[in-house]
């Protein structure tokens, strides 16, 4: 064997993961996207504070605009310093170019995106945020109906208990909407939030299928749907400004550019932990719908909604609907 073959590098096989180094790798991925999705949901929690604060006695089309336009600031900055000093932009932040097709795909999110907000908003407006916020939280049962459909997903037995207590407390939850002149089945304004929600669940499935089949970064959804949701939004704004239809008098307030920076970090976490491996929407979108407990406390504290045991006991059964969905 001469000198050259002794120096020469020789490749080693990659040494295989024990069983439980494996298990501990993969629950450490799991518990990344888990993590990044309940920090998304305690933010989602402060957005609809947020929302409901800016809404009150206010004129909702203006507020959609003027907060979606702070978010798309945000972005359109980020975007002219990333094209001045790239090699120095951080990687997560980054942009890359789009095709027109790619371009199309992001306007269909801001299109489902801008009616889902258009019906949330203005039921947020004329129904306590205790109320309006566990119906949001039902969200999960379209977005994991959608996903065994779509995206072929199979939950537990535990899951499937989940959403039926889900859907459960939601009945229970309409029982106490009754208590404060909130009737389900008549009120229009929960027809509107239901309607907005199913719009929602159909943006969650089209996330995972930008994000993880379509490969797109969460930046690159984030900068473009925000951007693109303004555009929407703007012929709607001009059309309250000109009185096109009889409408209520805006008044600005401090709490709508909190709209946007809560939502700009929640989607930000959000759409990472939908990137991860292994990541399944159904559970992430349950998980997200933790928002619930900030609203509805937030509700009771800082607006002085009314709180009753069977309103207690239906946001209970929501929570606990989720904490089975995560197990």
């Amino acid at each position: 064997m001469g000198p050259d073959s002794q120096c020469a590098p020789q490749s080693v096989p990659p040494i295989p993961l024990a069983p439980g180094r494996a298990i501990r790798k993969m629950s450490g991925l799991c518990m990344n996207w888990m993590a990044a999705t309940l920090a998304s949901a305690v933010l989602l929690g402060c957005y609809d504070l947020a929302t409901r604060h800016a809404v009150r006695a206010n004129a909702v089309l203006p507020v959609l605009f003027l907060s979606t336009l702070c978010g798309a600031t945000v972005w359109i900055v980020l975007l002219a310093i990333q094209s001045a000093v790239a090699p120095c932009f951080p990687a997560a932040l980054i942009v890359p170019y789009l095709t027109p097709s790619q371009h199309g795909l992001i306007m269909l999110k801001s299109l489902i995106v801008g009616s889902s907000w258009i019906c949330t908003y203005f039921a947020i407006k004329h129904l306590p945020v205790s109320i309006s916020s566990p119906v949001r939280a039902t969200g999960p049962v379209w977005t994991v109906a959608g996903a065994l459909v779509v995206l072929a997903e199979r939950p537990t037995w535990l899951q499937d208990l989940g959403m039926l207590m889900t859907i459960a407390s939601f009945l229970l939850l309409s029982v106490a909407g009754r208590a404060e002149g909130v009737h389900f089945h008549r009120n229009k304004w929960v027809g509107w939030m239901l309607a907005g929600t199913m719009l929602g669940s159909v943006s969650s499935l089209y996330d995972r299928f930008l994000l993880g089949r379509a490969g797109f970064s969460p930046a690159t959804v984030q900068a473009w749907f925000l951007i693109y949701l303004a555009v929407f939004f703007l012929p709607v704004a001009a059309g309250w400004k000109f009185r096109w239809w009889a409408r209520n008098e805006f008044q600005w307030r401090w709490s709508i550019p909190m709209i946007a920076g809560f939502l700009l970090v929640s989607d930000f976490l959000y759409f990472g932990a939908l990137r991860e491996p292994g990541a399944l929407i159904s559970i992430v979108a349950s998980l997200r719908r933790g928002n619930t407990l900030v609203a509805f406390a937030g509700g009771i504290l800082l607006f002085g909604e009314k709180s009753s045991g069977t309103k207690i006991l239906a946001v209970l059964g929501i929570v606990t609907g989720m904490v089975l969905t995560m197990l």
